[in-house]
């Protein structure tokens, strides 16, 4: 449970993520390349390992990656030093940026199955009780418990149709 209260909390829970995503990508080029800092290459190869990690890791639709030339028009706002190249603080702030519309829409479908799906199923035991063969299953069954059937299916569905 404690793990959906750390999902609602949002920035806080978003940062993580893609904190522990950023230091995983980047460790891994530096123990290739040796370097501290990406080129831009390497930098939208890492991009690429993001989208992938963030497909793979957190609920909701598939994303695809950036262009390259949204990439570079980026990695040129990012680069606080100007030296050409992404430290590890600047590849941090640059996937925030990158990444915050997709993150929003996580958001919304955590909200959406977490706290609509529930609230909605609660609201419609009622109306579901008089449907033919359904409703006394339905009537039978502890609101809590028909509100997590609910919201369980709801969940299933939107990650089957991401």
């Amino acid at each position: 449970m404690g793990q959906v209260f750390d999902k609602l909390r949002g920035k806080q829970w978003r940062h993580k993520q893609v904190q522990a995503i950023c230091d995983c990508v980047f460790d891994r080029f530096k123990l290739e390349t040796g370097r501290a800092n990406l080129t831009f290459e390497e930098l939208y190869i890492a991009v690429l390992l993001v989208y992938n990690d963030i497909n793979k890791r957190l609920p909701g639709p598939h994303f695809d990656p950036p262009s390259k030339d949204l990439v570079r028009s980026m990695m040129t706002e990012c680069d606080m030093n100007l030296d050409g190249e992404i430290d590890r603080e600047e590849f941090v702030k640059f996937i925030e940026l990158l990444t915050t519309d997709t993150l929003a829409v996580v958001s919304q479908g955590l909200i959406i199955s977490l706290i609509v799906a529930p609230t909605v199923a609660i609201a419609t035991k009622k109306a579901t009780e008089g449907v033919p063969g359904v409703g006394k299953v339905v009537h039978k069954l502890p609101t809590s418990v028909y509100a997590t059937l609910v919201t369980l299916a709801v969940v299933w569905v939107n990650s089957d149709t991401a």
